[in-house]
């Protein structure tokens, strides 16, 4: 009898799971992809956008039948998703299946803050976590001559633990190419006590010594509360003026999810049997109470471990699916030179997470994942 897996979004996570199944699966059984444009873009890039350093056009990963043999894609906008019944409403009918595999990513959610859709629209501030908001961050940043950049961390938990520290480093590193670093003072303000977390306090503490070398100030345990014309207004009273605002939207759910789905830290299998979620949209817990930070890397990790759980799951012979917590994450100082961070998150009690030296090896390491992405998907 013919098996069905669904696959719900075609980002790192949802491509690598879907290719992922498809090996391990009977060529009887049906692999389905579902996207709503298939067009999407590299999330590691977007701030290379934004430095000048890549073209739009250049991170969009448009998957193919070609690069994906064997699994159907099917064009469709996810409306509902009832975990329960492993069924799935879009704008194009219903979906039933057997094993269901949930990677719809998180959604921004300007409206969250009061004045900051504002801010966004009439161009006080801008975000570099879409493609359009990258691109458009470095026109900002390019005509920005003088005044005050703040970095706003608006919520948590967001996608990219390090992007808003990296986003600073390479604003700074714009600004010294524009020649107006030296009139544009740039700081950083964040719900957090320290950059980065989950990774524990000596990665955290690094990271602000890596800012304040560029001149960048960091501001810990800044919880916004409205963005008016030009200040930011925080918990507790404390007010900060900006000219330019680069934000970290608040993020949320995707809609048609309800709600982060938990996962079981070492599987990613959902409370309901024949159920997963990576990336984004899943909340794996840490042993420290922390959530597993929502990075590509995780989410392609997580591919080859859910394959082998949802074979398992419809009665096929299949390795025992662990996920051994291991990730890492490049952090871009600017003159293309980045530091590396990588450990064990899912180390009991804490993640065990090593800072290695900035490099430009590491840059090149980075462009080379971006460029086997790019050739992998684009086929």
């Amino acid at each position: 009898m013919t098996k069905i897996v669904i696959v719900l979004g075609a980002g790192a996570g949802g491509l690598t799971v879907a290719e992922a199944l498809r090996e391990r699966l009977p060529a009887h059984d049906r692999v389905l992809l579902v996207d709503r444009s298939f067009d999407g873009v590299l999330g590691l890039s977007l701030l290379w956008v934004m430095r000048g350093w890549r073209t739009p056009e250049r991170v969009r990963v448009r998957p193919t039948p070609e690069s994906l043999p064997g699994v159907e894609m099917i064009r469709a906008s996810v409306q509902r998703v009832d975990v329960e019944a492993r069924r799935v409403h879009t704008d194009a009918g219903i979906l039933d299946c057997d094993a269901l595999v949930v990677a719809l990513g998180a959604d921004l959610d300007a409206g969250a803050v009061p004045g900051l859709a504002e801010a966004l629209d009439s161009g006080r501030a801008g975000e570099f976590y879409t493609l359009n908001g990258a691109a458009a961050m470095r026109e900002k940043l390019t005509a920005l001559q003088n005044g005050r950049l703040a970095v706003l961390v608006a919520g948590v938990p967001f996608k990219c633990p390090a992007a808003p520290f990296e986003g600073a480093l390479l604003a700074a590193d714009l600004l010294t190419e524009t020649g107006a670093r030296d009139r544009v003072t740039i700081d950083v303000f964040t719900p957090d006590p320290l950059p980065m977390p989950v990774a524990g306090p000596a990665v955290g503490q690094a990271l602000v010594g890596m800012l304040t070398q560029a001149g960048i100030g960091f501001h810990g345990q800044h919880t916004i509360e409205s963005v008016g014309d030009g200040e930011l207004l925080f918990a507790g009273g404390a007010r900060e003026r900006y000219d330019l605002l680069a934000v970290v939207p608040p993020h949320r759910p995707p809609a048609a999810l309800g709600g982060w789905l938990p996962v079981a830290p070492r599987t990613f299998a959902a409370e309901t049997a024949g159920v997963w979620a990576i990336g984004d949209a899943s909340a794996l817990i840490l042993p420290n109470g922390k959530p597993l930070p929502k990075a590509a890397v995780f989410a392609e990790g997580a591919a080859d471990v859910v394959a082998d759980g949802v074979a398992r799951h419809l009665g096929y012979q299949a390795p025992e699916p662990w996920f051994d917590g291991m990730g890492s994450c490049y952090i871009e100082l600017g003159d293309r030179v980045a530091a590396k961070g990588e450990g064990d998150f899912l180390r009991d009690p804490a993640p065990e997470v090593t800072l290695f030296d900035p490099s430009p090896l590491f840059h090149e390491e980075k462009a080379d994942q971006e460029g086997n992405w790019l050739k992998r998907w684009n086929a």
